[in-house]
């Protein structure tokens, strides 16, 4: 496994290549390839591992009833997933995990990760600590699709997830991580309107867009500083 890679990623982040070779031995590590849109752990099934991506991307899919499903989050490479179905014993996953494009995944035991050894190494312990950071961080990302959502209005929804984008890349100019109908679905509004809405707010001058590549015009930034 590429330890160089994981000491960049932020579970593993201030952790020595040599200490996380040691740590891949204790946490049970295997690595699994998917090919695009193939079920890495699907919804109603418990999992005792996180799943660290290695390379490519995952998206999470909420599936309803009536069989319309939403993109509840969109992991990238470096990050992980299926940590808070797998801190809770037997709990069962609440949507599916699902390949975006092809990728290799990272799975580690979660037990074995909450419990130090023995010797109550430094590097376990500097893990749980990278952990919890994440976990913290993902709260606040799930309040931000929150207020995303929030609004009745597609074009008010645009804005607050187009505005966040900004801020994020520090740049008017930015790719989002979403095609159409991923965004679509991460709003939860239908991909036609969607598509309108767009076309009306670049129309309206206050966006270019070409496909996931957005520039916010001055127009745009004015009315929302």
């Amino acid at each position: 496994m590429n330890t160089f890679f994981l000491s960049k990623t932020p579970l593993f982040h201030g952790i020595s290549e040599e200490n996380i070779t040691d740590l891949l031995a204790c946490l049970n590590a295997r690595e699994h390839t998917y090919n695009k849109n193939e079920v890495i752990i699907r919804a109603g099934n418990p999992t005792k591992d996180i799943g660290l991506v290695v390379s490519g991307s995952v998206n999470l899919v909420v599936n309803f009833y009536w069989g319309d499903t939403h993109i509840f989050g969109h992991v990238e490479t470096g990050a992980i997933f299926a940590e808070n179905s797998a801190a809770i014993q037997g709990k069962e996953s609440m949507y599916d995990v699902v390949a975006s494009e092809p990728c290799i995944i990272l799975f580690l035991s979660m037990e074995n990760l909450i419990t130090t050894c023995s010797n109550n190494c430094p590097h376990h312990l500097k893990l749980i600590h990278n952990l919890l950071s994440i976990c913290a961080q993902k709260n606040l990302e799930l309040s931000s699709r929150m207020m995303h959502t929030a609004p009745k209005s597609l074009r008010a929804r645009l804005l607050s997830y187009l505005s966040e984008q900004a801020m994020i890349n520090c740049s008017s100019h930015f790719t989002i991580p979403f095609n159409r109908q991923q965004l679509a679905d991460y709003l939860a509004v239908d991909r036609s309107a969607l598509s309108n809405e767009l076309s009306k707010m670049q129309r309206d001058g206050l966006i270019t867009v070409k496909k996931n590549e957005f520039t916010l015009s001055q127009v745009f930034t004015t009315s929302h500083t």
